[in-house]
């Protein structure tokens, strides 16, 4: 080979490497004309997929997923190991708590979240365990809708009771609570009422709230019409009290009827609704 030859394929050579360097440092967005055919370092290849879906880029890179914290339904100190009938208020605000018991239930729950929803009200719910295992998906939606979460038992049993069937009774759906929606609560409401059966001695052992009411919508009277439990509510209410009315353990279709009026009568009085753990922190 002569030397002309070797210094032609020297310069071809020089000019390959040249080209070489020259695509690899084409930026993203480049007319297409001046890279085609080129090959793609790993490093373009991301910069042009972010370019590409630049707000899929955006939200990777300056977003990353939050993480979600499971409710946990706590009482102030002075409450803990208490009975709660009602609270007195700061400066005798007019706040107001729902506290619905016995559900999840079929139809009946979902109407109820349904009104709240659309009425921007959020309550307290009292769960049976019973009730809770047979409507998982109803108990993650009341939660997921920023209502509050109370203990109703497993059975919802009104007989006295040793201290092992109480543990069990409120243990179990606790467990079951936090397996099923991931929260904790230290609000509890004896079945019917009842606090001399076990139950409540059990709850308070655990530092529990036992939490009563201070009005009853009475929406377990068999005979009454949905008007008197308006009635009920609308001429009982006080700043602080909480309201008993429930969505489960039979059928509820005259509460239902009954809570569109019962909170657009509550509001006409100035009342402000809170959950049952919001309303405990406000006592004066």
């Amino acid at each position: 080979m002569t030397d002309n030859y070797l210094k032609r394929q020297q310069i071809i050579s020089i000019v390959a490497i040249a080209s070489s360097i020259t695509a690899c440092s084409i930026a993203p967005g480049i007319s297409p004309q001046s890279g085609l055919n080129q090959p793609l370092s790993k490093i373009h290849i991301a910069q042009v997929q972010v370019q590409a879906h630049p707000a899929k880029g955006q939200i990777n890179a300056q977003l990353p997923p939050a993480k979600v914290e499971n409710p946990t339904f706590t009482v102030p100190v002075k409450f803990q190991g208490k009975t709660v009938y009602q609270v007195h208020p700061r400066n005798n605000e007019k706040v107001i708590a729902l506290g619905i018991d016995d559900g999840p239930w079929p139809k009946t729950t979902l109407e109820m979240l349904d009104i709240l929803k659309q009425n921007d009200v959020k309550a307290t719910f009292f769960w049976v365990g019973q009730a809770l295992e047979a409507n998982p998906d109803l108990a993650k939606r009341e939660v997921a809708e920023g209502h509050a979460i109370g203990n109703h038992t497993w059975h919802h049993w009104y007989r006295r009771m040793d201290e092992a069937t109480a543990k069990s009774e409120i243990d179990r759906t606790a467990d079951l609570i936090y397996k099923t929606t991931g929260v904790k609560t230290s609000l509890f409401r004896p079945p019917g009422g009842f606090l001399n059966n076990g139950l409540a001695a059990y709850a308070k052992s655990r530092k529990d709230a036992v939490i009563m009411w201070s009005l009853t919508s009475a929406d377990t009277d068999p005979h009454a019409k949905p008007q008197a439990f308006v009635n009920n509510v609308l001429k009982g209410a006080k700043p602080g009290f909480i309201v008993l009315m429930h969505d489960g353990g039979g059928d509820r279709q005259r509460t239902v009827q009954a809570l569109p009026q019962i909170i657009t009568g509550l509001k006409q009085q100035g009342y402000r609704f809170v959950t049952i753990p919001e309303l405990l922190k406000m006592t004066q």
